[in-house]
């Protein structure tokens, strides 16, 4: 398993509004094939910054199956206008765990 890592920044008066979307969104990534886990972190020390991990089977899963499917659209169409610049998304794959 793979996790997407999408680092997401939105105007901190926003941030209720703005889980509620994301928790909102979060039936598609639930239905999405391949798609294993979905979490939102915020930064403590500045609250206009987010993490959303996102579990996957695979970097195609995320980047060719949910990327060109419906939910992926829904997600934009929820989230995407509380970003103030576009999310950094990069996947991540563990290199080791120690406990």
């Amino acid at each position: 398993m793979i996790h997407e890592i999408a680092q997401i920044t939105i105007d901190p008066a926003r941030a209720a509004e703005f889980e509620a979307a994301v928790a909102a969104a979060a039936p598609h990534f639930r239905a999405a094939e391949g798609c294993r886990s979905m979490r939102l972190e915020r930064v403590v020390e500045d609250p206009a910054r987010y993490r959303l991990v996102v579990g996957w089977d695979s970097v195609e899963a995320h980047m060719v199956t949910f990327r060109e499917s419906a939910g992926f659209q829904q997600w934009r169409a929820l989230a995407g206008p509380f970003f103030t610049e576009p999310p950094v998304v990069e996947h991540w794959d563990e290199a080791a765990r120690h406990f």
